[in-house]
């Protein structure tokens, strides 16, 4: 039989849960409607609902906000890339399927995803929101040195170290300035090109 002390931590833990889900909607709309830079954080509290003492709770900095916004779109847009990777057997495609997902979530919004991509980079490594976004970059970085393993040509040590060079490449391309305004489609055109030069496929 469950006792009110023992129910009591599940009713805090639903809470806690739900309030993030809040803040997270309500960053998500903002930011994606607005970008992040015209958006306070009271205004982000004020349509979850909650005080800006609770929001910082949660995430102590509009960046920290930011970083807890994309992190849940990165996860989902990883998710579909693994899946999508493993139905073809061309390193190449496979690659790609891989960074796809990963161009067109971060450019949702592009001023935001260069924002992520920024604090990915500089930010502080400690911070939780932060980690998980490494953890998540870490995840495309593993699956395509698995990928890369497929290929005779190249041992462990160096599939892990050209999976590194082609994370690199994705996100300096998405971080330049001279793609402001390309598409996504020409983002991968891109990013195909160079993985291609860099594979010597």
């Amino acid at each position: 039989m469950t006792t009110p002390d023992t129910a009591a931590p599940g009713r805090r833990e639903r809470n806690k849960q739900q309030k993030l889900a809040r803040i997270i909607a309500a960053a998500d709309e903002l930011f994606g409607r607005h970008g992040v830079d015209e958006v306070t954080t009271q205004q982000i509290a004020d349509a979850a609902d909650i005080g800006t003492g609770t929001l910082f709770l949660y995430a102590r900095t509009k960046a920290e906000l930011l970083l807890l916004v994309q992190n849940t779109h990165y996860a989902e847009a990883i998710e579909r890339g693994l899946a999508a990777s493993g139905a073809t057997s061309s390193p190449i495609d496979a690659i790609m399927r891989l960074v796809e997902p990963v161009v067109e979530c971060n450019r949702r919004q592009v001023d935001n995803g260069r924002t992520y991509l920024r604090e990915l980079v500089f930010g502080d490594p400690e911070e939780p929101h932060h980690r998980l976004g490494l953890e998540l970059i870490q995840q495309v970085d593993d699956a395509c040195a698995d990928v890369l393993q497929r290929d005779e040509r190249f041992t462990a040590a160096e599939a892990t170290l050209l999976a590194r060079t082609i994370s690199a490449v994705m996100f300096v391309t998405l971080a330049s300035p001279a793609h402001l305004h390309a598409s996504n489609e020409e983002i991968c055109r891109d990013v195909r090109a160079q993985v291609q030069l860099v594979l010597r496929t």
